[in-house]
């Protein structure tokens, strides 16, 4: 009786030991190999449709490549880095690059700043206004840039626009003066790019507990202050989300420009770095030129995305 006592701990301690037992190395290795298994398809994709081109990109960036070399009429020569130096040796190419640095972050800020108010304001309104604004978001939206750009050009068209009659501008032309003609563009920008700001933070607002913003509003905080100390933080993830989205949009923004401003503007005032490559590279045929500022923007999104990424992951370890 004893010994059977005894064998059952025996057999319980083992039965234990039995359930609590790791997987073997083999399956944990299947395990970790599964997700990528199931993202290869679009990776290979990706690496179909980005890859190779950014390797043409930067190939032909390191030589002398004009309509000469396309035609056949020239054998292409290697220069290395010689594009890169007579790109940066150009005056007009870094105050385009200014430009191009202070319009995209007048449209982030000012993208954000609309998407997140509109997106609070989803969920202080009844059903039937919030359908409506979310249908008139998601109509911009959907918008093509080029539809989209016409519009705003005919709204504030010197002779038969709305906008001059109704602010009493007389004939006044937006496109004529360096800033009114970027400021122009921004709200074009902002107009088709607050939707997927706003979708996107009010999906996350919606999944934030009721529970917590009550506390906060039963402690007295105003709506601001729930935003800065309760809401954001929380959304902190998706913030980070849609401003790298944004930046990227805005920093290589071409459509508005090109159609608002015909072109860059008169004698290039309103340039910005996707319009001055496409000239470089199509107006002048300098398609080495070309290449070597695409790859300039390629390592300017790439720095900025992640040294954000990692302040943003240093300020939540501080916290």
């Amino acid at each position: 009786m004893a010994a059977q006592e005894t064998a059952e701990p025996a057999v319980a301690g083992r039965a234990g030991a039995q359930v609590t037992r790791k997987p073997p190395a083999r399956a944990r290795q299947r395990g970790d190999r599964t997700p990528w298994l199931y993202l290869a398809p679009a990776l290979v994709v990706l690496g179909g449709l980005l890859v190779y081109p950014i390797y043409q990109l930067g190939l032909i960036s390191l030589f002398r490549y004009t309509q000469a070399q396309v035609s056949g009429g020239e054998p292409t020569t290697f220069r290395g880095l010689g594009n890169y130096a007579e790109l940066f040796g150009d005056p007009e190419f870094w105050q385009v690059l200014l430009a191009t640095v202070v319009f995209a972050a007048a449209c982030v800020v000012s993208t954000l700043a609309v998407g997140c108010a509109l997106a609070v304001l989803l969920t202080r309104v009844r059903a039937l206004p919030r359908l409506a604004l979310m249908l008139a978001a998601l109509g911009a939206w959907a918008t093509p840039a080029i539809t989209g750009s016409t519009v705003w050009l005919f709204l504030f068209d010197p002779d038969f626009g709305p906008v001059n009659r109704v602010l009493g501008l007389g004939d006044h032309s937006w496109t004529y003066g360096r800033y009114s003609a970027f400021f122009l563009v921004l709200l074009e920008v902002v107009w088709c790019s607050f939707p997927f700001v706003m979708v996107t933070v009010y999906a996350g607002i919606r999944a934030v507990p009721e529970e917590v913003l009550e506390a906060a509003a039963l402690d007295g905080a105003s709506q601001w202050r729930i935003w800065r100390s309760v809401l954001a933080p929380m959304l902190r993830p998706i913030l980070v989300v849609v401003t790298i989205q944004s930046v990227i949009w805005d920093f290589k923004v071409f459509t508005q420009i090109y159609v608002m401003t015909n072109g860059g503007g008169i004698a290039g005032q309103n340039l910005v770095l996707n319009v001055y490559a496409y000239q470089k590279a199509f107006a002048s045929s300098e398609y080495s030129l070309g290449s070597a500022i695409g790859v300039v923007m390629l390592l300017i999104l790439l720095v900025i995305t992640l040294v954000y990424l990692r302040l943003l992951r240093r300020r939540g370890e501080e916290l």
